[in-house]
């Protein structure tokens, strides 16, 4: 699946394009890197997946993990490219499907529409404010009504200026509200020190 627009396209991240995220997530290839598996899998889950005992981090486990994630129906979410070039990700997909917020204390749903949760997103470096955030997120959310969402949820903050960049995988609220998310509620999970909102996308 693809949504072109003069040089911008977004695809899925099957297989056959793990190398091109990795390249926006962990340019240099670190084992050790999160690989985008933290909010996705449990350390049980990340070690069945890659078939190696639960504390093997250094050897790799999280990116086989992924590349096993890559694999399933659904994969864990979609890449941006312009004019070829990849340029950033987004970690989507049924919130039922995302451990870390399903079983959340802090991050409770509001009601029980059957959202799509936008979990992190990523602009690769050399590339941010150039419109990719945009693009990328006007894509997940294409993708994810191709696969039947009704709706699609982020949980950004809305800092008083600049995002901390260490948390920037959160998003803020000026993020969002151009491409149509509104605030639906609040969380009681901080990023910055600051409250994480609902905001939603009705498809």
């Amino acid at each position: 699946m693809s949504t072109p627009t003069a040089g911008w396209a977004t695809h899925p991240l099957t297989p056959d394009r793990f190398d091109d995220f990795a390249d926006v997530v962990n340019p240099n290839r670190r084992a050790t890197h999160c690989w985008c598996v933290a909010h996705r899998l449990r350390a049980a889950d990340v070690a069945e997946l890659a078939g190696r005992p639960v504390d093997s981090d250094a050897s790799g486990a999280r990116e086989a993990a992924m590349r096993a994630l890559c694999e399933r129906d659904v994969p864990p979410g979609v890449i941006a490219y312009r004019d070829g070039e990849p340029v950033g990700w987004c970690n989507i997909g049924p919130r039922e499907n995302i451990p870390t917020l399903a079983t959340s204390r802090l991050m409770r749903p509001v009601d029980d529409v059957p959202v799509w949760s936008i979990v992190c997103v990523v602009v690769r470096g050399g590339h941010r404010r150039q419109g990719v955030t945009r693009r990328l997120l006007d894509g997940a959310v294409t993708w994810a009504a191709s696969h039947g969402a009704v709706a699609v949820e982020a949980h950004p903050v809305d800092p008083p200026g600049r995002m901390d960049t260490t948390m920037a995988f959160v998003g803020t609220r000026s993020m969002f509200e151009p491409l149509g998310f509104e605030v639906v509620g609040t969380t009681d999970a901080m990023a910055s020190t600051l409250p994480r909102l609902v905001m939603r996308r009705t498809l």
